[in-house]
């Protein structure tokens, strides 16, 4: 969780900063990924945040965002690099949201240990529906 909480030193969003880690069964290192803009568009530390500017809360309309979650940069350099996450384990330092966890469940994720909280219940719920563990660092034995 250390590693991950370091990587989100690397976000430049300017309203939460998120890191991730994702880890092989064997607990090889496959990726990392924080939150931040797509490859070459503008940081919101650059441009300014339209979530921000719209007074929209935290775990809502995440559509509007020109950053991209940490989750999902894992998940998606993983496909564009040939790099497997099948029963792979991502350490994050705030709860995933739905959008998220649906990336993670179909790129094989089978578990999630995260450190803070986020306000996104479906994301929770999905999380079990779908067998995927979404466990909290604290709650760990």
């Amino acid at each position: 969780m250390s590693i991950a909480h370091q990587v989100a030193t690397r976000s430049t969003c300017l309203r939460r900063q998120v890191g991730a880690v994702a880890v092989s069964p064997s607990h090889r290192i496959l990726g990392t990924g924080y939150n931040g803009a797509l490859p070459g568009a503008p940081h919101c530390d650059e441009v300014g945040c339209l979530r921000q500017q719209l007074g929209i809360p935290s775990g809502q309309r995440q559509e509007i965002c020109r950053a991209q979650h940490a989750e999902a940069n894992i998940c998606n350099f993983a496909a564009r690099y040939g790099v497997c996450l099948d029963g792979a384990t991502i350490y994050v330092t705030a709860q995933p949201c739905t959008t998220c966890v649906k990336a993670m469940v179909t790129s094989g994720i089978a578990k999630v240990i995260f450190d803070s909280d986020y306000p996104d219940e479906l994301a929770r719920k999905i999380a079990h529906e779908a067998g995927m563990g979404l466990i909290r660092f604290l709650d760990l034995p």
